[in-house]
């Protein structure tokens, strides 16, 4: 899978799961604003990210990730990992 496949694939979950527009999902986006999210949100957002890319999140890690940008690194990083 590329990084736009998984880019594009992160926006349709997210958008879904968190009721906004997609349109709202830009790279340059924060996960928090754009997605409304609070502390029990974020949890739930690992969870899709580990249900749907067959990936394991840090947490360590990911409190580090705060635009979409640095997100879709994050899983294409993590899934190139996991490939290897």
């Amino acid at each position: 899978m590329t990084k736009e496949e998984v880019s594009s694939k992160i926006n349709e979950y997210l958008a879904e799961e968190f009721e906004v527009d997609i349109a709202d999902i830009t790279p340059d986006a924060t996960l928090k604003e754009a997605l409304e999210l609070d502390s029990l949100d974020y949890i739930d957002l690992v969870v899709i990210l580990e249900g749907n890319f067959n990936i394991k999140v840090k947490q360590e890690e990911f409190t580090s990730i705060s635009t979409f940008n640095h997100l879709y690194d994050y899983v294409f990083a993590k899934m190139q990992h996991v490939a290897a």
